[in-house]
């Protein structure tokens, strides 16, 4: 078989600087804004000429922090709490053969950004800062909407946790991403596994770190400490 070499020809910019925390599937926190920003060789007006006229986006990308780890025939996807074995084709975990993602955004502007040309401002993406995208492709209703489709053992992930803020902590997020992390803390961000109402987590976001628990079904958010440039 012949070796195909993909580059990337954009990268996403967003609120996540790790991996945890975010979102299981894209739209599920339609608050979460992000952007694209093309490389140097693809920022000509000429490649996005038509792309305003469509509401939606796919986005195919790389499971950037999973290149190089080895992957099996069988994962143990997190909705079963890491105990029941499913084929890696039969699950979208990022340690695939080729570490490949693919995520429908919704296009909400595009942009010029000083420095980078035209970007893309999307909402709703599960992208961490920094991904490599290999391509973008317009979503079309009429043939990538099924209504008949089956979801298997991966039905809609809902909104499951109470979230609330210790005194004077909300105020320290920026009021426009107040919402975007309050909807990825309903999500339940810890692995399935874990109920220890006593573990404190930390989540990077929006360039501050994030410190909460859990007890039943509330979140309580402790504090939020903004991170330094190296930190980042």
């Amino acid at each position: 078989m012949t070796e195909t070499v993909l580059h990337p020809i954009a990268h996403m910019e967003s609120d996540f600087g790790t991996k945890f925390g975010i979102p299981r599937q894209s739209g599920m926190v339609k608050e979460l804004k992000s952007r694209i920003v093309f490389e140097p060789e693809y920022r000509q007006i000429e490649t996005l000429r038509g792309i305003d006229e469509f509401s939606h986006l796919w986005l195919i990308w790389q499971f950037s922090e999973n290149v190089g780890a080895e992957w099996s025939p069988t994962v143990r996807p997190p909705r079963f709490g890491g105990n029941i074995r499913q084929g890696v084709f039969a699950t979208r975990s990022p340690f695939r053969p080729n570490f490949l993602g693919l995520s429908c955004v919704r296009l909400e502007a595009v942009e010029e950004k000083k420095g980078c040309g035209l970007t893309l401002l999307v909402s709703g993406a599960d992208l961490m800062d920094g991904t490599p995208i290999f391509d973008i492709k317009p979503y079309l209703p009429y043939s990538d909407c099924i209504s008949d489709a089956k979801d298997g053992f991966a039905p809609r992930p809902e909104f499951t946790l109470d979230v609330v803020f210790a005194d004077g902590v909300l105020e320290k997020i920026p009021e426009e991403k107040q919402q975007a992390l309050r909807k990825v803390l309903m999500c339940d961000p810890r692995p399935r596994y874990h109920d220890d109402a006593d573990r404190i987590y930390g989540m990077e976001f929006a360039g501050r770190d994030v410190r909460f628990r859990v007890e039943g079904t509330v979140l309580t958010v402790l504090e939020i400490n903004k991170l330094s440039p190296r930190e980042q």
